[in-house]
């Protein structure tokens, strides 16, 4: 028998804001897909919160009844943890509020909050701090993992931008965490995942940036992908925190501004953003045009919420999903071969692997500011396995896999938390590096008996 059907409801319906979702209901089907399609769960209800409250009795029913709990933010996470099956389902989605204040720069943000929601409330004040790559990301999970984008270079982690979080803790309670309020808790927040609690607000510090910046792409075929590689390394070596530069190889979409004849042919992309005066960047990235046989190029100044957008369409929901990840201090040419021999052997025309280029002010801090801990990192690369035919699980996994494996070698040995598949829990204490320990102790301090769980699990010390 599952929870499902044991669960008396009436004990959470009585006083919940928002809505309850239960197996039968018609909009249940909906409400339980998440990004990943290879995600297939059921939980046994799922409280749709619209308050702070709502979440407090979510928590306490789930505790009292021993039932299985997952936190639904953005619903992006790759291993899905934000579903589970026969548990309850805190959906935070309806929670999307983002108010900013412009004179102390600060803005307030609902866990259920994407990067659209945030980006387009803090730009319309031409401010910004540092988020994601992709509009739909859900700003709880992205912050709780650490959380990097095209803006880490020059302002850090988004952890590294957090001021305060309002939190429902394991016991039901509700804690304010800051540097001055809990400040444990507060610094395992910063990069521990969802281990200690519900985070229902995000108070961030912002920056002035654009509203209108130079952002853009230069796309160069495969044929030269190891000379655009070496010579984007020693160019990003260089490089001006203000600037930022992403390496892409892939098959080339259907863009605009490539030849018909190159869509669909595996090219290296360089993505590109600069915070600064846009004169300015247009002088620091035209080194990057002489990198070889430019195919193409799509080089502008534009709103930065457009280029926060710009590569949704590449990362649309309802596609099958899965991530293998290595943190870089340096790239390797034996690196760019293996990327190289893998590119040439794409299972899916959606696959691709990238180098999001950070390093500047996410270095800069020392490893255990944050629970995020790899301030060694200068690079963070994403093997993007992506397909859309159950048929095709297997080889598109394996291939994922074994780039993986070619490309460990050269790998500096710590991973980004929030690309971690739902098979690689072995990897969790490379995830949180040397302040795992700290973490555990913290973890038994706030949730002792793991109610928090569902998520890369740091179990209690």
């Amino acid at each position: 028998m599952t929870n499902a059907q044991v669960l008396n409801t009436e004990e959470l319906q009585g006083g919940f804001g928002g809505e309850i979702l239960l197996p039968e209901d018609p909009a249940y089907e909906d409400a339980r897909k998440i990004w990943n399609a290879t995600v297939d769960k059921r939980p046994a209800l799922i409280a749709r919160c619209s308050t702070t409250q709502d979440v407090v009795r979510a928590v306490n029913f789930a505790r009292d009844n021993g039932i299985l709990l997952a936190v639904r933010g953005g619903g992006h996470n790759i291993a899905g943890n934000a579903m589970c099956d026969d548990g309850i389902v805190i959906d935070l989605s309806g929670m999307k509020a983002a108010n900013v204040d412009p004179a102390t720069r600060r803005a307030t943000v609902e866990g259920g909050a994407t990067l659209a929601d945030m980006d387009a409330a803090t730009q319309a004040h031409g401010l910004a701090t540092p988020l994601g790559i992709n509009s739909t990301t859900g700003v709880a999970g992205l912050t709780l993992g650490g959380g990097f984008g095209w803006l880490s270079r020059k302002f850090g982690m988004t952890v590294d931008n957090l001021e305060s979080a309002e939190v429902v803790m394991a016991d039901g309670g509700l804690i304010r965490a800051s540097e001055t309020e809990y400040p444990d808790l507060f610094w395992a927040l910063r990069g521990g995942g969802g281990n200690f609690g519900v985070v229902t607000r995000f108070t961030f510090n912002l920056h002035q940036v654009g509203p209108d910046l130079l952002s853009g792409l230069m796309v160069y075929p495969i044929s030269e992908a190891k000379s655009v590689l070496q010579q984007y390394r020693d160019f990003m070596a260089a490089a001006p925190d203000d600037l930022t530069v992403w390496s892409v190889l892939r098959k080339a979409p259907p863009l605009p501004f490539l030849p018909a004849d190159v869509h669909g042919q595996a090219v290296v992309v360089l993505a590109i953003l600069y915070v600064g005066d846009p004169d300015q960047g247009t002088k620091m990235v035209d080194p990057l045009r002489k990198f070889g046989t430019l195919l193409g190029e799509h080089i502008g100044v534009q709103p930065y919420v457009n280029w926060q957008k710009a590569f949704d369409p590449l990362l649309t929901p309802g596609a099958r999903n899965y991530w293998k990840s290595h943190n870089f201090a340096k790239l390797d040419d034996g690196l760019f071969d293996a990327v190289i021999e893998y590119i040439g052997k794409l299972p899916s025309p959606q696959c691709e692997i990238f180098f999001g280029a950070i390093g500047g002010a996410t270095t800069r801090k020392p490893s255990d500011f944050t629970a995020y801990a790899h301030r060694d990192a200068r690079y963070v690369m994403n093997v993007h396995g992506r397909w859309d035919d159950p048929a095709d699980d297997k080889r598109c996994i394996a291939w994922a896999r074994d780039f993986f494996a070619a490309s460990a070698p050269f790998a500096s040995g710590g991973v980004y938390v929030n690309f971690l598949t739902s098979d690689e829990t072995d990897r969790v204490r490379s995830a949180y590096g040397a302040n795992y320990d700290r973490l555990a102790q913290i973890k038994r301090k706030y949730d002792p008996d793991n109610l928090f769980h569902m998520n890369q699990n740091i179990a209690p010390t």
